[in-house]
């Protein structure tokens, strides 16, 4: 039987354990694993973009292994995978090792992260896949919360090594086991007959604008935050701020994250993917606009932090629920995996373009004028998507009719 609050409180631990152990410890210890092992930063960071290279290159057969075999038995293999990387990592010892390690890693994203525990709430929930996805992401939304302090404290204590050798044992002692009891799905075209609608093949939503125009509009946004994830507290300094203001303001970022994944999950929970993600793509550019023109003044900066936060926050929901909304529910894996390859191609480029950037111009307007145009592009192409509709476009209504025309079918039969 399917039970939804164990599954989501499953799915909210692992994506904690997993994000945290995966993406936010390495924030932490990087510095430390570059005295350890006599390697630059460049190496350093470098085999984390890799990393996301590599999640990007096995989204696709990621995706199609989801909805062959269900989340259960993919994202139990990630975990093992998971585990073994985080031990690799922890015993590496030269820069062969160290970038084998992250390559491994690399692979364990794809089958861990929200794109492979979204395509399992997908085949479990069906009709109510967008309410669970949204509850999932308010609560693995604390990852970070979680971890830094964690692995602050543990690798002060016990070195980054062991540390690294903790987080794989927890892959392997506990969510290979609770992945496991995530249990089998129920069959999608039982669910479809429940709600008949039409969905996309792989190959149709590879031929269709739209999908690549959703892909574009994820990739930029992804481009963006992650450049500003690496960059955003330096870049607040060199427009004349102190550390401890640039640091205060940027911590307003992650509760706004959650206060728009609360705001999603019940201000706009009866509104289409579709028109939340309009707020979510229009949210960025006002936040860059406002950082340009007024990022001097302590405000402009207050609202970037706002701004951004929120659409960071709800970007991750839409980017769950709207390949659904658009393609259908019975190819979601792959879909929503060849879609969200490009961004993390773009994730893992954003850090390095923006450096290159900052270092042939060390004002930071320039790059603020850089992403302020991508953010614009991001916005146009997903209004682009939303626009390629007619007979050759299919889409579904909130209740899961399908629609035509932006008209439910019964709509357009009249």
């Amino acid at each position: 039987m399917h039970h939804p609050w164990r599954t989501i409180g499953i799915l909210a631990f692992t994506q904690i354990v997993s994000w945290g152990s995966l993406y936010y410890a390495f924030s932490i210890v990087a510095p430390s694993i570059g005295q350890a092992l006599g390697m630059r930063p460049e190496l350093v960071y470098g085999a984390f973009s890799w990393s996301l290279l590599v999640a990007g290159l096995v989204a696709t057969p990621t995706g199609i292994l989801l909805d062959r075999c269900g989340g259960c038995w993919v994202m139990a293999a990630g975990s093992l995978v998971c585990g073994a990387g985080l031990i690799w990592l922890s015993r590496a010892n030269g820069a062969l090792s160290y970038f084998g390690a992250w390559t491994v890693l690399g692979v364990a994203m794809s089958l861990t992260l929200y794109e492979a525990a979204f395509a399992t709430i997908n085949r479990k929930f069906h009709q109510n896949s967008r309410q669970a996805i949204s509850t999932l992401t308010l609560f693995a939304g604390f990852a970070s919360t979680v971890f830094w302090p964690l692995t602050l404290k543990l690798s002060a204590v016990i070195g980054w090594r062991e540390m690294y050798l903790w987080f794989g044992a927890a892959q392997l002692l506990l969510c290979l086991p609770m992945h496991l009891m995530l249990g089998r799905d129920r069959p999608v075209a039982h669910a479809l007959s429940e709600a008949p609608e039409h969905s996309h093949t792989l190959e149709e939503a590879l031929r269709h604008p739209a999908f690549w125009k959703l892909a574009m509009a994820f990739s930029a946004n992804m481009f963006i935050f992650s450049a500003l994830s690496v960059h955003l507290i330096p870049l607040l300094r060199d427009l004349g701020h102190t550390a401890a203001l640039a640091v205060l303001m940027s911590t307003l970022i992650g509760p706004m994250q959650v206060a728009g994944r609360i705001g999603e999950r019940t201000f706009a929970r009866n509104a289409a993917p579709q028109t939340v993600g309009k707020f979510t793509f229009a949210a960025l550019p006002a936040a860059v606009l406002v950082l340009l023109l007024f990022g001097a003044d302590a405000w402009s900066v207050a609202a970037f932090c706002i701004l951004y936060g929120l659409s960071n926050g709800i970007l991750t929901i839409v980017r769950g629920t709207i390949p659904q909304a658009m393609f259908g529910r019975k190819n979601y894996g792959a879909i929503s995996g060849a879609m969200a390859g490009p961004s993390l191609l773009a994730k893992a480029a954003g850090p390095l373009v923006a450096a290159a950037i900052l270092r042939a111009y060390p004002r930071p307007a320039m790059l603020l004028v850089i992403l302020l145009g991508m953010s614009v592009i991001s916005l146009a192409f997903y209004l682009g998507a939303l626009k390629n509709r007619g007979k050759e476009t299919t889409q579904f209504s909130p209740s899961g009719e399908l629609a035509i025309d932006g008209r439910t079918e019964d709509q357009a039969g009249r």
